[in-house]
């Protein structure tokens, strides 16, 4: 009897994002990017930076609004030589005190290194727009990460501040293999902008070490490793500081000629544990897959609510759009994360707050976006909230935005078709009618319900689309009614028994069909309707109202509609 098959080792990948802190202030460098408007007010009255004499100020950028300095704003909006020429942005870092923490490509192009003296980068860059990271929006951009990453597995992890892991082992087959998945997995990021490394490997802290360990100036690189035998030896040459514990006891260690995690495995472990502590052999031994390691998934909250600082403020929608449309990529991969799409969504714009007596806070204004049709594609929901906002008029400048989305659909995507068919057609019309409604205003869409009236002009009414009434059965149409009937029947003059129009005598052709109806609400209609021709050849439809008049000289025919 064969022995029992060892089970099959899990796949773990890593996401590392290391320039995460510069990509999200980068972005919402960005959002403010539209056709600038002036600082805050408060960022005005703030102290300017403190520079080199005869040399421009620098832009210091703090998490909140008000940072956002005059210097700033002329260094993004003239693109001066070595910023961003996509964006319009100056070359970007990040500091901790007065020491150059993280570095663009850009301000890197220029000089600008890690370890760096702040005066010493402004001496090398002097248009260099410093900043310090922001924790809450870098836990946000992380955590759309990982809504993206829920697509194709439902263990997720995040591993603070800037890591993400899932296992992908049980989904391989699924996506036809293990390339396949990282492909449409890349595909998938590419939308949120970040830089990633990627790293595969039995255990999720061996993943994640890999994956700083493949950290490094050039394009993005991938370190695998397929079993733990291969993990063991590319950790073994990685640093030891890449430990949590190792960091803290690094100078003992480097003191002791311990520089790679190698050299940690050939000494006792006792010993290691006495001097160093447990810490670093624990996750030593989850590493290497020699202690569990359980990771708790990652589940998508039931709302999407995300807000995005503006670095400057907001005076037209143009600039609120800019910044709309980065919260989308957001939004999206949280709704495919809870396998659904968008059906209702809500756009609120915080305002800056005026120190006037005369001046009334109205609260944020607040945009409701409803589609006709549930969707998951950016580009269109970006050009509804294009339509939407053109019509907006802010109450004041614009300097948070908020997006919601209660309203989740889960439903299967419509799958494409090699030909054009019914189901395009039907995709056209209802994307034609949200923008109609985008444009014009959701009640200024209507479409037309039948109503349980014989009466021509009482059997349907106009709803919105949006209505949750059902459509009433057709209550049986006269068998010669035409399709275009008039809001209101037109009196005919009589003359020598005969209903006249334009002067000129009907000839009736077909009729009567009787109508009795109404007597309900006060309405009392008793019909003859009758198909005449006039002098012309037109076919018309008229009526003689079978109910005496009160005033003899009333006209008793009237014209309902036309015939096309």
């Amino acid at each position: 009897m064969d022995p029992p098959s060892a089970p099959p080792l899990m796949r773990w990948i890593a996401l590392d994002l290391p320039q995460l802190s510069l990509e999200t202030l980068r972005s919402a460098l960005a959002a403010a990017e539209a056709p600038a408007g002036p600082p805050h007010a408060d960022a005005l009255a703030r102290p300017a930076a403190a520079t080199a004499p005869n040399r421009p100020a620098a832009a210091t950028a703090r998490a909140w609004p008000a940072a956002q300095t005059a210097s700033a704003r002329a260094a993004a909006a003239t693109a001066p030589p070595g910023g961003d020429p996509a964006a319009g942005l100056p070359p970007l870092a990040l500091t901790d005190g007065h020491q150059v923490l993280q570095a663009d490509a850009a301000a890197q192009a220029l000089g600008v290194q890690p370890g760096q003296k702040r005066a010493t980068a402004l001496a090398l860059a002097p248009r260099l727009h410093l900043a310090v990271a922001d924790p809450a929006r870098d836990a946000q951009a992380l955590q759309a990460v990982a809504h993206a990453a829920l697509a194709f597995t439902p263990m997720v992890c995040v591993a603070p501040p800037r890591t993400v892991l899932l296992e992908v082992q049980s989904s391989l087959r699924c996506f036809g293999g293990f390339e396949a998945l990282l492909a449409r997995l890349d595909d998938t990021l590419r939308p949120l902008g970040h830089r990633v490394h990627w790293a595969s490997a039995p255990t999720p802290q061996g993943a994640a070490l890999l994956a700083h360990e493949a950290e490094g100036p050039g394009p993005a690189r991938a370190l695998h490793a397929a079993d733990l035998a291969a993990l063991r030896r590319r950790l073994a040459v990685a640093p030891v500081w890449r430990l949590g514990p190792g960091r803290e006891h690094w100078e003992a260690l480097e003191g002791m000629g311990l520089r790679c995690i190698g050299d940690l495995l050939t000494l006792p472990r006792s010993g290691l544990a006495r001097r160093f502590g447990e810490a670093l052999l624990h996750e030593l031994d989850r590493a290497l897959g020699q202690r569990p390691d359980p990771r708790a998934p990652l589940q998508p909250p039931p709302v999407f609510d995300a807000r995005l600082e503006l670095l400057a403020r907001a005076d037209t929608t143009d600039q609120v759009l800019q910044g709309a449309q980065r919260l989308l990529a957001p939004l999206l991969a949280w709704a495919r994360a809870r396998q659904g799409r968008v059906q209702r969504l809500r756009l609120s714009m915080l305002h800056e707050r005026r120190h006037r007596s005369d001046w009334q806070d109205q609260g944020p204004t607040v945009l409701d976006l409803g589609l006709a049709q549930p969707s998951d594609d950016a580009a269109h929901l970006g050009g509804l909230l294009r339509e939407r906002l053109a019509h907006v008029q802010l109450a004041a400048p614009t300097l948070e935005l908020r997006l919601e989305c209660r309203d989740l659909v889960h439903q299967p995507a419509p799958h494409p078709d090699l030909f054009p068919g019914p189901a395009q057609a039907r995709e056209g019309w209802t994307r034609l009618i949200e923008r109609l409604q985008a444009r014009l205003g959701a009640d200024q869409v209507q479409r037309l319900a039948y109503r349980p009236d014989h009466r021509p002009e009482q059997a349907s009414r106009s709803v919105g689309l949006a209505d949750p009434a059902p459509r009433a059965a057709a209550p049986g149409r006269l068998a010669t009614q035409p399709v275009w009937l008039l809001p209101q029947p037109q009196p005919l003059v009589e003359r020598e028994r005969r209903p006249w129009l334009e002067g000129r005598p009907l000839t009736l052709v077909a009729g009567p069909e009787r109508v009795e109806a109404g007597w309900w609400d006060g309405g009392l209609a008793a019909r003859d309707y009758y198909v005449a021709v006039g002098a012309d050849g037109a076919l018309v439809w008229v009526y003689r109202s079978r109910l005496p008049p009160d005033d003899p000289a009333a006209p008793v025919w009237f014209l309902q509609g036309w015939y096309g």
